[in-house]
């Protein structure tokens, strides 16, 4: 009976741990993993540390998520995008809300160092949980000022009409 509560409650369980083991990247080089996303959007939460353990590696890593196009594009060295980047440096981490169902990679780059391999502790984990509320996003201070703008033209612009029309009305009685 206690299996079958915890099978239950594993099985209701809405985070998935996708990788939490060491890559080895070698020196300008980079490597990735696969996240495929085909069904429900998720929350990607992914951190890095770069192993001390290793004997004078590299310790310039970075993290990057992208479509599976970008990786693509990365793969023939053209112009890629990125939907989410930590800094360069011995850790780090990222979390993304991914919307659009499809297939992402997570990128480990080493190219910033040439002469040192890296040892990188990767973490990835994927949670489905829907969000409590409406996804809140922000304008930009140029389109918050650009709304703003409008908003008060289109006012003053119905108040001078208005008035105008009272105006002439009150004139002619």
């Amino acid at each position: 009976m206690t299996a079958l509560v915890c099978f239950v409650l594993l099985a209701a369980s809405t985070s998935v741990e996708l990788v939490d083991e060491v890559y080895r990247i070698p020196p300008g080089e980079w490597k990735y993993v696969e996240v495929n996303l085909r069904q429900n959007p998720a929350l990607v939460t992914a951190s890095f540390r770069v192993d001390s353990g290793a004997e004078s590696g590299s310790d310039k890593v970075r993290l990057a998520l992208m479509t599976r196009a970008d990786l693509t594009h990365l793969r023939d060295d053209l112009p890629h995008g990125l939907l989410a980047v930590t800094p360069i440096g011995k850790s780090g981490a990222l979390e993304f809300r991914v919307r659009e169902p499809g297939d992402y990679a997570l990128v480990v780059d080493n190219r910033s160092n040439k002469n040192l391999p890296a040892a990188v502790h990767l973490h990835i984990a994927l949670d489905f949980a829907r969000p409590s509320g409406p996804v809140v996003t922000r304008l930009g201070p140029r389109r918050q000022l650009t709304v703003i703008v409008l908003a008060f033209a289109f006012f003053f612009g119905v108040v001078t009409y208005s008035a105008r029309k009272l105006l002439r009305a009150a004139k002619r009685t």
